[in-house]
């Protein structure tokens, strides 16, 4: 369970700067590494964290007039070019799922639909609900409620409740010792409760912050139940100023095991991370109390056309026939190149609009020739090109963020805390169907291009997101409050969730290392469950034994590097050693030695080596790209049972 030896990361949450050190112990190999106690390379890679976070040392604070004009200019645009009629609540393609439909998708999405099924086993459906905490199991317990009153109403039998699941002997059998502790959430926000309220009162009370931690240790939703107990503090009545608008600093410390990017991870561990993400998240829209309405989009006519209406989806599956390894589509990936190349530097780039007679032209001229590859880029202007990538985003048949997030992103704007903002955020992205996240991922890329040339584009961050919110949040598709209420409010709060998109999206696109725990606990309890099924077979152990405290193991290393070189290496594992050190040691012994030499001479008389990284394969992960930080032997202690693999790099394109 996340709480279990975090209680130094649950002190760094709510004091901001003020580091507390937990009572001397050994450390998880999940716990975060806090500067004060971390070696020269850890404040080294801290620092180069700051810095990639860092905002421009002169940032303005909230959108001008000029900015919230261009909002509406655009929101104006888009009702022009959809007709008033597509952009009618009342007469949107989707719909709000019926009562008890809904909560039968969301459990389903989530990975639980056993727990309404009569023919799944109780072993089956304890597998997934064992590795939540309290709150995301109150979460579950409350859709299932809600299913089961609206079955009644049918006069349908009610699924079992979730409370008798974990009550079965094979539950709590399968269940970790710490998650069977009902007392542990309370003493853990009984322990903050009891510290000075000096101690704990987070400085953005009194001006906004310079510097924010991000702690991904401890699922976002029990973050969520701390704040909320310490805003209820009776001390707790010092005024509140109103965040300034500029960004600050966001310091994530690095786990020993490193960061896991989305892409490190396989398809299946994927799957896992995204039923768990669901779960964590609507605990964290409970307790923030927003309501938010999924939305289901219904079948639309696809437009005959090759790039612009045409579902993303569709578009990759051609252009992987092209490129196999593209994860945008090609007509995308051709758009953004050419608007780094001749666009960025374009003063008021995105904002002023380009000549609608050429863009329907360029349009007609683009679905004709572009996959024979006769268009001419030299020709287009670049605010006619930027024209093209808004109106391609918006003409998607189905939102970018999709009909079933589009209002959650959208309800981000109401959350005042920029800590949970940001949970909800990284959340949301890993919900995204892969090409939607990859995507989005190009487009926001791009949009850090242009706002990094400000000094010469006169476009800032505020301005490229006001820009782009109605783009992204106005869909025919879903019903949207974005031009309800007084103006320069909803504008500011739609905008103000672009800009933390493009400002954090490379901590956004990372797995927060709670759900990598509940993934490992899960394949862990998956295979618990095979074994549990087959107890007339013999199960045999674990061929490799646990290294004992304070010994110094050796790890044999698959080596499967193309048709370069294949075997095995030995490497000794110690409490320093990062995966670097083992790639280090490859590289020397393998490709660079006089003896076996492997690279390949370049036309300039340099040689060349492939990119190769460290895959940790089995155990309780499918397979995992490891960091270059993470320390290697708590690696093995966390998954004794996994392989190690140096394998070459996927060639990692746009958006990825």
């Amino acid at each position: 369970m996340p709480w279990g030896k975090s209680g130094s990361a649950a002190l760094l949450l709510l004091a901001g700067k003020t580091l507390w050190r937990a009572k001397a112990r050994d450390p998880s190999p999940t716990e975060m590494s806090v500067e004060p106690l971390a070696s020269p390379q850890d404040q080294a890679a801290a620092e180069h964290t700051r810095s990639k976070n860092s905002p421009p040392a002169q940032e303005q604070e909230q959108p001008d007039k000029l900015c919230l004009e261009s909002f509406w200019s655009e929101v104006e645009t888009i009702r022009q070019g959809c007709g008033e009629a597509d952009l009618d609540p009342t007469r949107r393609d989707s719909r709000q799922s019926e009562e008890g439909e809904q909560e039968e998708q969301w459990l389903a999405d989530a990975g639980l639909s056993t727990l309404i099924s009569e023919d799944s086993e109780d072993v089956d459906k304890a597998v997934l609900l064992s590795t939540l905490t309290r709150t995301q199991a109150e979460a579950v317990q409350r859709r299932l409620d809600s299913y089961t009153l609206s079955r009644r109403k049918k006069n349908k039998l009610p699924p079992r409740d979730v409370r008798d699941i974990f009550s079965s002997p094979i539950a709590q059998a399968l269940l970790p010792e710490s998650q069977n502790s009902k007392d542990l959430p309370q003493k853990s926000m009984a322990s903050v409760a009891k510290m000075p309220f000096s101690a704990v009162s987070p400085e953005h009370q009194r001006a906004a912050p310079k510097e924010e931690f991000l702690i991904t240790d401890i699922a976002y939703c029990e973050q969520a139940v701390i704040f909320i107990k310490q805003a209820n503090f009776p001390l707790n009545n010092i005024p509140y100023r109103k965040e300034d608008g500029t960004l600050p600093r966001v310091i994530c410390p690095k786990c020993r095991l490193g960061v896991t990017r989305i892409q490190d991870l396989s398809h299946a561990d994927m799957k896992k991370v995204r039923q768990l993400a669901l779960i964590d998240m609507t605990a964290l829209c409970d307790l923030l109390e927003l309501e938010v309405k999924r939305h289901k989009t219904g079948k639309r006519k696809i437009a005959e056309s090759t790039l612009f209406g045409v579902p993303l989806a569709t578009l990759l599956e051609t252009d992987q026939k092209i490129r196999p390894n593209t994860s945008i589509p090609l007509f995308l990936h051709m758009l953004l190149s050419f608007l780094e190349k001749k666009g960025v530097d374009s003063e008021g780039i995105l904002r002023v609009p380009g000549s609608q007679s050429r863009i329907k032209l360029l349009q007609q001229n683009l679905e004709a020739n572009f996959y024979r590859s006769r268009f001419n880029w030299d020709e287009v202007s670049p605010n006619d090109a930027a024209a093209l990538l808004k109106k391609f985003i918006r003409e998607l048949p189905d939102p970018l963020l999709t009909a079933e997030y589009l209002n959650t992103f959208s309800a981000v704007r109401d959350i005042t805390e920029l800590r949970q903002k940001l949970h909800m955020l990284n959340l949301l992205i890993l919900l995204l169907p892969e090409p939607n996240r990859s995507t989005l991922k190009a487009l926001l890329e791009f949009l850090s291009k242009v706002v990094n040339r400000e000094k010469k584009n006169r476009m800032n961050l505020w301005a490229v997101a006001t820009i782009m919110a109605p783009n992204l949040f106005l869909h025919k598709a879903v019903p949207s409050r974005l031009t309800d209420g007084a103006e320069k409010g909803q504008a500011e709060k739609a905008a103000d969730v672009i800009r933390l998109l493009i400002r954090y999206q490379d901590l956004l696109w990372t797995v927060p290392n709670f759900l990598m725990s509940q993934v490992r606990r899960l394949n862990e309890n998956s295979n618990r469950r095979y074994q549990f099924k087959n107890l007339l077979r013999k199960i045999q152990p674990d061929s490799r034994e646990k290294p004992e405290k304070n010994s110094e193991p050796r790890r044999t290393i698959k080596i499967q590097v193309g048709d370069l070189v294949n075997g095995t290496m030995e490497f000794q594992l110690n409490i320093n050693c990062r995966t670097s050190d083992l790639l280090a040691q490859f590289y020397r012994q393998f490709l660079r030695s006089p003896e076996n030499g492997k690279g390949k001479m370049r036309r300039n008389g340099s040689v060349g080596y492939p990119d190769c990284a460290l895959y940790e394969v089995g155990g309780n992960i499918g397979e995992h790209c490891l960091d270059t930080e993470t320390h290697l032997l708590d690696l093995y202690n966390s998954n004794p049972g996994g392989e190690w693999v140096i394998k070459t790099k996927p060639n990692v394109g746009r958006g990825q």
